[in-house]
């Protein structure tokens, strides 16, 4: 009986966290849709959304409600399966992928040690990886089943972009195991919790500043953000892959965009800032205290970097085609070689 009592406390947490994360990440996507245009009317000099509730709070309710209620509308030409699957697989893989990033430190409670994460995996990072890789079967399928030459070639250069840089992202993230020595994100954030030179956090930027730029700059390409939003590129392609869908089946990509960018900064963070760790600070020390601060930490950090994405945004103009596809194999991919290479020598030398 008592093991019974201890599986169901169990599978109650992690249904607890999984509507948690899930919850959190959904509202995120809202206030996102809303930052985007309000930091957009800050740096043109202009208002955003302010009539829709208090300071426009309410704009990604009203945006909601508008795409339930928007007339579903399937060409007859369309390879129907493929065309209604293609946004779930752009959906799907992003809010997954966050269930292996660790949000906060470890939690006392119901007399157990429960951790802040939905699953704990040894191949955490590879988890994520294999995640993400499916976005590109989304935004291809999108762009083929839609039957239409504009959607499709948005499809292509979707899969050449993402395919390109995904190579130079997992590259770039190979000093990162190297020095923690594990794929489990859990290890990444307990090999940052120290002080570099007794001074300095232990972050992973400072170890791995090439390897950052690398992975922060693959980001932006594998969320088809600006400058490298070329996928969609209105100005060229009308809309890219999505020109054929309406109604919740456009919000689905849309959605899938903006839930992406929530986990990569939760994964920059992760990976490179300490993840959860707040510096200087023993947070096991300060009990269900410790927990909020660590909480509060990731949440800021991962907070900036959302920000910096719509920042970027509307600060830099689009690429070319041709200069995304050479930064991307002729700069990028020879960068992160070198950082793996430059990575074994150090340790080598000083380990």
């Amino acid at each position: 009986m008592a093991e019974a009592g201890y599986a169901f406390i169990d599978i109650a947490v992690l249904l607890v966290k999984i509507a948690l994360v899930l919850g959190v990440n959904l509202l995120l996507l809202a206030l996102m849709t809303l930052a985007e245009r309000r930091v957009a009317g800050f740096m043109q000099d202009r208002y955003g959304p302010n009539r829709v509730g208090p300071e426009g709070l309410f704009q990604p309710i009203a945006d909601g409600v508008k795409f339930l209620f928007k007339e579903d509308v399937i060409p007859s030409h369309v390879e129907k399966v493929l065309y209604i699957l293609a946004p779930s697989l752009v959906l799907a893989p992003a809010l997954l992928t966050f269930a292996v990033i660790p949000f906060g430190g470890t939690l006392s409670a119901f007399g157990r040690e429960i951790q802040l994460q939905i699953a704990n995996l040894n191949v955490g990072l590879l988890y994520i990886f294999a995640l993400a890789s499916l976005t590109v079967y989304g935004l291809v399928l999108g762009g083929w089943a839609s039957n239409s030459k504009y959607p499709l070639l948005g499809g292509l250069r979707s899969s050449a972009q993402m395919i390109s840089y995904e190579i130079s992202m997992g590259l770039s993230v190979i000093g990162v195991l190297m020095i923690a020595g594990s794929l489990r994100l859990n290890d990444v954030v307990a090999q940052q919790n120290t002080l570099l030179f007794g001074v300095l956090p232990n972050w992973n930027v400072f170890l791995q500043p090439l390897g950052f730029l690398i992975f922060l700059i693959a980001a932006f390409a594998e969320t088809n953000r600006l400058p490298f939003d070329l996928p969609e590129a209105e100005p060229e392609l009308v809309g890219g892959y999505h020109t054929e869908y309406s109604s919740m089946k456009f919000a689905m990509f849309f959605m899938g965009e903006y839930v992406a960018l929530i986990t990569s900064s939760a994964l920059i963070t992760t990976l490179y800032f300490g993840g959860w760790d707040f510096p200087y600070v023993d947070e096991s020390a300060l009990g269900v205290w410790g927990v909020v601060l660590s909480v509060l930490a990731f949440s800021v950090k991962t907070g900036f970097f959302l920000f910096l994405y719509l920042w970027v945004r509307w600060t830099l103009p689009r690429f070319r085609f041709d200069q995304l596809m050479n930064l991307g194999w002729k700069v990028m991919l020879p960068l992160a070689l070198l950082n793996v290479v430059l990575t074994g020598i150090v340790m080598y030398w000083v380990v």
